[in-house]
């Protein structure tokens, strides 16, 4: 009988942690994909010639700030586009000051594990 009641409380405890972790997970405040519980934003990069297009890329699969920093790394490192990532919209917004197929942006964001769902804009 007391064996069982070991066994019960562990389970307690287990079920405990597990839980709290999903609903910071879920929350997008966990950290996920290798993050800890302190993620730093990344900086946002700036453009220095004149603005030709706005493009919104709907992204599937970003959980929490590590996941949303990787994807704006992404884009950044690319010459001539800017991107501000909204991890709760799921979106990324993207500034163009040369002229780059979306395809480009959608590659290299599918690369990284996520899906484009949409992308839309002004041109």
């Amino acid at each position: 009988m007391l064996s069982n009641v070991i066994v019960i409380v562990i389970l307690a405890v287990v079920i405990f942690i597990a839980l709290k972790g999903c609903i910071k997970h879920l929350k997008g405040e966990g950290g996920c994909c290798g993050g800890g519980d302190s993620v730093k934003k990344e900086p946002d990069k700036k453009l220095s010639g004149h603005i030709i297009k706005t493009r919104v890329f709907k992204i599937d699969g970003m959980h929490c700030e590590n996941c949303s920093n990787r994807v704006k790394r992404t884009i950044n490192r690319l010459d001539g586009v800017s991107a501000r990532v909204n991890l709760r919209k799921k979106e990324a917004v993207v500034r163009y000051e040369q002229d780059i197929d979306d395809d480009v942006i959608t590659k290299e964001i599918e690369d990284l594990g996520y899906k484009v769902t949409d992308c839309y804009g002004k041109v």
